[in-house]
């Protein structure tokens, strides 16, 4: 208890975390939650949200869980109502919900196209479109998308996943230009390689005769800083964006990637 009585600075507020079930999103909920904030974390699986906010609430943490598909407008409109009738406002959005899936245009078909593009970024959009109206009657509010570094560079043969992500932050852009006059702010962080169940079945789906321990570090090595992030680093930062220390920050674009995107593929000969 006295290690959550340092972070208080949420205490009153309360927050939404789609994709709060797992990896970056249970991070984020989670020190949300330690900084006094109620929140309801939402996924497609009940039987990972109720574990997870048992897990959370057996920290003494207010968490609570409901299932939610963020693709179906009537399903986000169901979260937003909940949210509302369990803790009577809405003060922060954490947009976390996403997919990976693998393949180039030629390999990518129309279902798998639709799947990415509708979760990653339609479900961002659905969820903005029914929480700023209740941010409006909060007077302020702060929205975190969860993008990529590969909104702005791709590796090969990711090509729904590229685009949405770059989707994402285009969004972000509008949307803090289009809301900043009514204190609703609106960022998006952009992790390189995390430790999450999402960068461990990527792990498994390319290992070959590896472990996905040494596959997990030999991805680590590719960031400068020499290892993959943790949910805690990326949750940090997100917590941070969602505060009122950020007050002044806005349609920015927040990369979290081991220094990944400083360098250049060129290296002088030893």
């Amino acid at each position: 208890m006295e290690e959550l009585q340092q972070f208080q600075e949420f205490k009153g507020k309360v927050a939404l975390v789609t994709g709060g079930t797992k990896g970056i999103g249970f991070g984020a909920a989670r020190r949300l939650a330690q900084g006094g904030c109620s929140v309801v974390i939402c996924g497609s699986r009940t039987d990972d949200g109720e574990e997870a906010a048992s897990m959370l609430r057996n920290e003494q943490l207010e968490v609570r869980f409901k299932h939610a598909d963020v693709r179906y407008s009537d399903k986000v409109q169901e979260l937003i109502r909940f949210t509302i009738a369990t803790y009577g406002r809405l003060d922060i959005l954490v947009n976390s919900a996403g997919v990976q899936r693998y393949g180039d245009a030629t390999e990518t078909s129309e279902f798998v196209w639709d799947e990415v593009l509708d979760i990653n970024l339609k479900g961002m959009f659905l969820t903005s479109k029914y929480a700023i109206p209740e941010m409006r009657k909060a007077g302020k509010g702060a929205i975190v998308n969860v993008s990529s570094v590969q909104a702005f560079a791709s590796q090969k043969g990711v090509v729904a996943y590229t685009a949405s992500k770059g989707g994402i932050n285009a969004m972000t852009r509008a949307m803090a230009l289009d809301h900043a006059h009514e204190q609703i702010r609106v960022n998006v962080v952009c992790p390189a390689s995390v430790d999450t169940p999402m960068l461990r079945w990527a792990a498994d789906q390319h290992k070959g005769e590896q472990t996905q321990e040494e596959v997990l570090a030999s991805w680590g090595n590719m960031h400068p800083i020499g290892r993959v992030g943790t949910m805690e680093e990326v949750g940090e930062l997100i917590a941070f964006l969602a505060s009122d220390k950020a007050g002044f920050i806005t349609g920015a674009e927040y990369k979290i990637d081991g220094g990944m995107l400083a360098a250049l593929g060129v290296h002088l000969p030893e």
